[in-house]
């Protein structure tokens, strides 16, 4: 089977790209540039690499000139963009595949979130995401193109630094929580993270192409078995270096005061939401069965920083 991979060099892609190879697909992976994947594996050797700008108007062309029977699309951000090439790919692609975000879903009301009870969405980026797995449901439901959306929460992997404790990705936090310094935390510190490793997020995406019958015109929430509270995390990342945590609550305008703007934004962005999702439609019909717990993904991801110099901590890790 052709499959091409949509941004298959970045943090799903690093993981899904060497599945589908093994699998025995052809994998073509379009990208803007020549960057490497995130880990090393002999299978890119097997892999086609094809340059495309997303944001030129021929991009749909492109990727329909491929002749793919599965495409993946790992970078659409936008409904013109998506609608775009459902509309090249109609009748010429047996499944494409899109990236989305479990920010589709607004602050929540009831947990957990599942793929039909989430609260309206906020902001620009989780409205486009809503909007595009809404039309692409709608697309295959009228006899269109065969679609599904998968939608990944705070994407860990080794090679980035995770959506840490305070919600955001400022290092400082690592450097705290190692020393066993008092970690000042916006509110009481039980707002949801649900985060997700990556490798767990490419298997969802591998079994959504294998069951296609079953993934068709669906969307499904793809996440870690459990959610993280802010206190909860921090907790368990000091005990990584022999410590615990020392937390303090702070209102949010005097966290904004010591986080800066930048940070504390991205805080809020994350805790507002109080996001943590359930898995079952996504275990039912894609046999998903995430192999990672948050705080497991997480640690992985800080002990590979630390290894490779990119994180600045004063104990080392005890685990």
């Amino acid at each position: 089977m052709k499959t091409v991979v949509i941004g298959g060099s970045g943090h799903i892609g690093t993981f899904l790209v060497p599945r589908l190879v093994r699998g025995g697909h052809e994998v073509i992976n379009v990208s803007r540039g020549q960057r490497a994947a995130y880990v090393d594996d002999p299978a890119w050797q097997h892999v086609r690499h094809e340059s495309a700008d997303r944001d030129a108007d021929d991009f749909p062309e492109r990727i329909a000139g491929l002749g793919a029977d599965v495409v993946v699309d790992l970078i659409c951000f936008t409904l013109d963009s998506a609608t775009a090439l459902v509309e090249r790919l109609r009748g010429e692609t047996g499944h494409l595949l899109h990236c989305g975000s479990i920010w589709r879903a607004g602050p929540s009301l009831k947990l957990p979130v599942t793929e039909d009870n989430g609260a309206p969405p906020i902001g620009e980026y989780g409205i486009a995401k809503d909007a595009i797995a809404r039309m692409l449901k709608q697309e295959t439901r009228s006899g269109g193109l065969v679609t599904t959306s998968l939608h990944p929460g705070h994407i860990v992997g080794p090679g980035w630094h995770p959506i840490g404790p305070l919600g955001n990705t400022d290092p400082g936090v690592w450097r705290t929580l190692s020393a066993g310094e008092p970690l000042d935390i916006p509110g009481i510190g039980t707002e949801l993270m649900h985060h997700v490793h990556a490798d767990d997020v490419a298997q969802a995406f591998e079994a959504a192409i294998t069951r296609r019958e079953a993934a068709a015109g669906e969307d499904f929430s793809v996440v870690a078995p459990s959610a993280l509270t802010v206190r909860g995390y921090a907790r368990i990342a000091a005990s990584w270096f022999g410590q615990t945590a020392e937390l303090r609550p702070v209102s949010w305008p005097d966290f904004r005061r010591t986080a800066g703007d930048e940070a504390a934004g991205a805080s809020w962005e994350h805790l507002v939401r109080n996001h943590y999702f359930s898995i079952e439609k996504a275990r039912t019909l894609l046999g998903y069965a995430p192999r990672y717990e948050p705080e497991a993904a997480v640690l992985e991801s800080v002990r590979h920083l630390i290894e490779h110099d990119q994180l600045e901590v004063v104990n080392p890790l005890t685990v």
